[in-house]
């Protein structure tokens, strides 16, 4: 069917463009377009409306005023073929016309090709112009969590940000999606915007400082720069936001009356631009989970998000592209491995089967590389294996790639920029310290120098230009130890050691550090989680699972628009 619709468009389309049996001429400064009326009516209300009162004449001049002479051939390009060329130098007259004369579809194409554009320079002005249009109110959407999203970046683009209006401004900075790594970023903004029309903006300071998270500031920050500031002390209004603030971040017992609802804007955590999910594992003796678990940054707790339709699995693997989160390989008993593939739309919640793997694969180890995904080593529930595959989302398929050097089971994988690399892992005999990278330009995997360790169940993460090779078990003990590799000198180099030991632990990074979440210590399973921070090598604590388990993975997801569902709630008052 949609065959034939095409095929009779392209007829009259022909038709249109060799003047054969067109009964209408449009006209748009003082250029004419000779158009059939019912193409034009089945594009758009708009025209059957303008061409009603011309219905039964043979032929007749209709004239469309506010639109260019270069626009209107593609208004009329898109009735007849629904298709048409959308440029950066064409969409923004292109919109108004198609808005203008109501042909929804361009008006979709055109906002669709806005949202692909979306960048620093532009989210703001095209989330004004979308304001104009109650037909782009999706794009509109897009563009303002654009904005929140990468709003230290849309910092650096002035132009436009010193042009928002202070609603705009509130707006933006008293929403809990808003993006940054620290409070103080909303503040110097706040400044800036001021700064840049003083006279008529430091008037709004009151109104702009109660949008800003003051509670979640440094004390020391809050002090020399916030309360200290001319633009705060000036400004009576703002002593009650300075007072409350004062009260959450030195608990101090004021004479001052407190006002609560103030106080719990100022210390509201704003919602994570990424969550850290751990899935799976095993709690011990035969108790396996499918349990969920996000680690809500901003808020520092774990909130449990289990989709009960998935199958316990233990030793997997996880992948995220785009809005889903991919559980690959593990088992549910030391006999039973699985090749079976899951993914979770982090959307709409619900759990799809994708085509399995050709191997069974428990103690897998897995990696992204330019969207695809891949499988590497594990034990089939008959011998260790080094063979490898690869999964491509868009076709729905798995293909064998180059195998190891080594066979690993219970090893960890990455990848850093363009390759993929594995480190440590059994051999069914020994405990390797071993590691190799792969070239999938080559299709090859070659050895690199290895650790200074031997190590199974470790976790292998790439942070910061280097890959980090963490704990786990090196044949007589569960370690403590860290070491990071750096691909352009091929030396391994000692990093600060973990608090506790632990092997078959979830490893990921999360707002710029590195989190070791779970796992077995030597002694029991363990809830317990740690970061650590390369810049100042060092690890700390973080807030433990509920639960305690080993053999979990961990996944980080990133820029949901419904990040809300796997965070602490925050209407919560913490007064």
């Amino acid at each position: 069917m949609e065959n034939i619709r095409a095929t009779a468009f392209d007829v009259f389309d022909e038709a249109r463009l060799l003047d054969e049996h067109t009964d209408m001429i449009i006209k748009s400064n003082d250029r004419e377009f000779q158009v059939h009326k019912i193409i034009m009516c089945g594009c758009s209300s708009y025209f059957r409306a303008l061409f009603s009162n011309n219905w039964s004449r043979p032929q007749h001049f209709c004239e469309i005023l506010g639109i260019s002479r270069d626009i209107m051939p593609l208004i009329i390009q898109y009735a007849y073929t629904r298709s048409v060329l959308i440029t950066q130098e064409n969409v923004l007259e292109l919109l108004v016309a198609a808005d203008m004369t109501l042909v929804s579809g361009l008006i979709d194409a055109c906002c669709q090709f806005l949202e692909s554009q979306l960048c620093p320079e532009n989210c703001i002005g095209i989330c004004k112009l979308t304001e104009d249009f109650s037909s782009c109110s999706k794009l509109l959407c897009k563009a303002k969590h654009y904005i929140l999203q990468h709003f230290e970046e849309v910092l650096h683009v002035p132009e436009e940000f010193l042009e928002l209006s202070l609603e705009q401004l509130e707006e933006i900075i008293g929403e809990d999606e808003l993006n940054v790594k620290q409070e103080e970023v909303v503040f110097e903004a706040v400044l800036h915007w001021i700064n840049h029309a003083p006279e008529n903006r430091r008037q709004h300071i009151a109104v702009l400082l109660q949008k800003v998270r003051l509670g979640l500031m440094s004390s020391d920050y809050f002090i020399n720069n916030v309360k200290c500031n001319a633009l705060v002390v000036e400004n009576e209004d703002c002593m009650p936001v300075i007072i409350n603030a004062m009260k959450t971040l030195f608990d101090l017992n004021m004479d001052e009356p407190t006002n609560s609802e103030l106080m719990h804007q100022l210390t509201r955590p704003r919602l994570p631009s990424s969550i850290l999910l751990a899935i799976g594992g095993w709690r011990g003796g035969t108790s396996y989970t499918n349990e969920i678990v996000a680690y809500d940054v901003k808020a520092d707790c774990w909130v449990n998000v289990t989709q009960e339709d998935e199958r316990p699995r233990a030793y997997l693997g996880t992948a995220v592209l785009d809005e889903f989160v991919y559980c690959i390989g593990g088992y549910n008993n030391p006999v039973e491995c699985f090749n079976s593939v899951r993914k979770f739309n982090l959307i709409t919640q619900t759990w799809h089967e994708v085509a399995p793997m050709y191997e069974r694969r428990g103690f897998i180890s897995v990696a992204v590389l330019d969207g695809l995904i891949y499988a590497i080593g594990g034990f089939d529930g008959h011998q260790w294996l080094k063979t490898v595959e690869r999964y491509d989302p868009n076709t729905n398929q798995w293909t064998m790639m180059a195998p190891m050097n080594e066979k690993r089971s219970c090893a960890s994988a990455t990848s850093l920029q363009g390759r993929i690399y594995i480190c440590g892992g059994f051999t069914g005999t020994e405990y390797l310290s071993s590691a190799e990278s792969f070239n999938p330009e080559t299709n090859q995997w070659t050895l690199i120098a290895p650790m200074s360790s031997r190590r199974i169940s470790l976790g292998v993460i790439a942070y910061a230009d280097r890959v980090y090779a963490i704990g786990g078990l090196d044949g007589a003990s569960h370690l403590r130890s860290a070491e990071a590799y750096n691909p352009l000198t091929n030396i391994w180099s000692d990093v600060a050691s973990m608090c506790n030991p632990r092997g078959s632990f979830g490893i990921e990074i999360v707002n710029g550090q590195l989190f070791a979440v779970g796992g077995f210590n030597g002694l029991s399973i363990t809830s317990d989680v740690e970061r650590y921070d390369e810049k100042t090598d060092q690890w700390f604590a973080a807030n433990e699972m509920v639960n305690s388990r080993s053999a979990l993975s961990c996944c980080v997801a990133s820029g949901l628009p419904n990040m809300a569902q796997y965070v602490a709630l925050r209407d919560i008052r913490r007064v």
